[in-house]
């Protein structure tokens, strides 16, 4: 197998390999730490590389695995990882995309982070996010911008945009991101992957607490289906004391992700009010996607989506309350987040608690118009990627107005807390994947899982890798 073959063999195959002792952690990490070296200085995927620590871990692992029975390691033992720079990891740089936190290190590690270091996998460092994860475009201030690895004009996302550049051009096998409006499905969408944003309450935000009112949770990023799905094993389950919580599943995503499901009832959507319809592009790949899930034995139908525009304003009023919060001064931000956190501090506690209130209102009303159906196909984002700094010119308000209209198939499902996933279908004109969206009932991501594992098989795309991953 080539170093290139290798570094895209996925996370669960990779764990294989080293249970049978066919590579070891050591040669792994040195893989993708060569690779980071050679590829990253293009892309600006990672904010920290974690050279040392990675090595160590992969040293001593590599001894454990010499000495102890398959069947004792934990499930990714020696198997590479990225963490989002939004998530604390002992002992690294915790920046939060902020160009006055680059020297903060963070003393102890996130509880998802503890989960995944249980489950066996080596921290190769820490990828870029967007200034706070506020935006859809991982471009901070003090940051080199983050470019997408098929075509470096482009944007990967955001806020998750680091953790899809590296696993798309290889960097590391598989990624942790989060999505508080779509910045898992975002990144997944521009960077040909999957992104798994599981239903509120399945992965703790345990020890710290959540910020955004429930909008928010950790997530998977893989190149396959079953391989997000085994990393969301990882990361689920209750921690006492969690606001939310969901029981654990009858079977684990993973085998989920095996087993073809039952016939489904599958509303279908091309358009976003007050938004309209999506561009054709994106439009197109979910008729595609339609015409594949009714060969497969779906029925797809029609589904008329709420009217979303009295969500944009209270929707907005909490992710603005998080600038407040966090209490870093108004002139250390960039101009997007001095905006939200001009706007948060004249907005009352009264004012937050009936934003608070209305989307759950509208919650309410997306959920309950999912009743007829078991899943919703529609598009990730009304558009393909934007260019690197494409809006940078405009003022905040009008910034504003491209973001939300262009991520508009997505903070519904944070209002309401349901599961979705976004899978690759294809490319734009300009060499950029596009994708689509599924979403499911509350706490049902193993039907989802079962469905996109069903598409993934008929329609393969793992096998695609961006020319400059490629390259010798």
């Amino acid at each position: 197998m080539s170093s290139v073959d290798l570094a895209f063999t996925a996370a669960i195959d990779q764990a294989a390999l080293v249970r049978r002792k066919a590579v070891s952690p050591l040669e792994l990490v040195q893989l993708y730490l060569e690779r980071i070296q050679n590829l990253d200085g293009a892309l600006g995927s990672y904010v920290h590389v974690a050279t040392e620590a990675a090595i160590a871990d992969a040293q001593a692992k590599t001894e454990r695995l010499m000495q102890t029975p398959p069947e004792d390691l934990p499930p990714f033992f020696g198997v590479p990882i990225s963490i989002k720079d939004l998530n604390p990891v002992a002992g690294m740089p915790c920046a939060f995309g902020v160009r006055w936190l680059k020297q903060r290190m963070a003393t102890a590690d996130d509880g998802v982070v503890t989960k995944i270091r249980n489950a066996g996998f080596i921290i190769l460092g820490k990828t870029a996010t967007s200034e706070l994860g506020t935006l859809p475009y991982t471009e901070p201030d003090g940051f080199p911008p983050t470019r997408n690895p098929w075509n470096l004009d482009y944007t990967p996302g955001g806020s998750s945009g680091g953790a899809a550049a590296a696993l798309a051009a290889g960097l590391c096998p598989i990624a942790q991101g989060s999505d508080g409006g779509g910045s898992v499905r975002g990144p997944a969408f521009c960077c040909g992957l999957v992104g798994i944003k599981p239903t509120r309450g399945r992965i703790s935000y345990a020890p710290l607490g959540e910020r955004l009112a429930g909008l928010a949770t950790n997530g998977a990023l893989g190149r396959s289906v079953v391989d997000a799905a085994a990393l969301l094993d990882v990361m689920s389950g209750y921690v006492a004391g969690d606001p939310y919580w969901l029981p654990d599943p009858e079977v684990s995503f993973q085998t989920a992700a095996t087993v073809p499901p039952r016939p489904l009832r599958i509303g279908l959507t091309t358009a976003m009010p007050p938004f309209g319809e999506a561009d054709a592009t994106c439009r197109q790949a979910v008729l595609d996607t339609a015409q594949r899930l009714e060969a497969l034995g779906h029925q797809v139908e029609p589904f008329t989506f709420p009217n979303m525009e009295e969500l944009i304003a209270p929707f907005t009023t909490i992710f603005e309350s998080l600038l407040n919060e966090v209490g870093i001064p108004e002139p250390l931000v960039g101009k997007m987040n001095r905006r939200f956190a001009i706007r948060a501090r004249f907005c009352s506690c009264g004012a937050y608690l009936r934003a608070v209130s209305q989307v759950e209102i509208i919650a309410r009303r997306i959920v309950t118009a999912f009743e007829p159906i078991d899943v919703l196909l529609l598009p990730v984002y009304q558009h393909p990627a934007i260019k690197v700094g494409e809006w940078a010119r405009y003022r905040p308000g009008k910034t504003l107005t491209k973001i939300v209209e262009w991520i508009a198939p997505c903070p519904p499902f944070n209002a309401t807390g349901q599961p979705a996933i976004a899978l690759p279908t294809g490319f734009d004109g300009n060499g950029v994947p596009v994708g689509v969206q599924l979403v499911g009932h509350p706490a049902a991501e193993a039907t989802l899982i079962a469905l996109a594992a069903q598409l993934e098989a008929a329609h393969p795309w793992s096998h695609q890798r961006p020319a400059l991953a490629i390259a010798s």
